[in-house]
């Protein structure tokens, strides 16, 4: 892997965990408004604060899930993708009639 690659990968790290992140913070953001407004409605905000909590989990577990495979995939490359290569196909059967 060269370095213009790696230094991809953690861009993308980077970048993808800030999005994570700002989303989460624009979750909480309107559940907190949503409570302030609802001025004691008890029903109401458990609702508001059960959603949020499961938007920001979700969004959260989806991103680690689908970085946790990216980099299970892309190890499994490095680690079998020269050893693939120098293997060549059988020679297919022949046909006897």
């Amino acid at each position: 892997m060269s370095g213009t690659e790696i230094e991809l990968e953690k861009d993308k790290a980077k970048y993808g965990l800030l999005a994570v992140m700002a989303g989460n913070v624009a979750i909480v953001a309107v559940a907190v408004v949503g409570v302030w407004q609802l001025n004691g409605d008890t029903s109401v905000i458990v609702g508001i604060l059960t959603a949020a909590f499961t938007a920001v989990s979700s969004m959260t577990t989806a991103y680690l899930g689908i970085k946790a495979v990216s980099n299970t995939a892309r190890s499994m490359t490095l680690v079998s993708g020269p050893a693939q290569q120098q293997q060549t196909p059988a020679p297919p059967a022949q046909r006897t009639s």
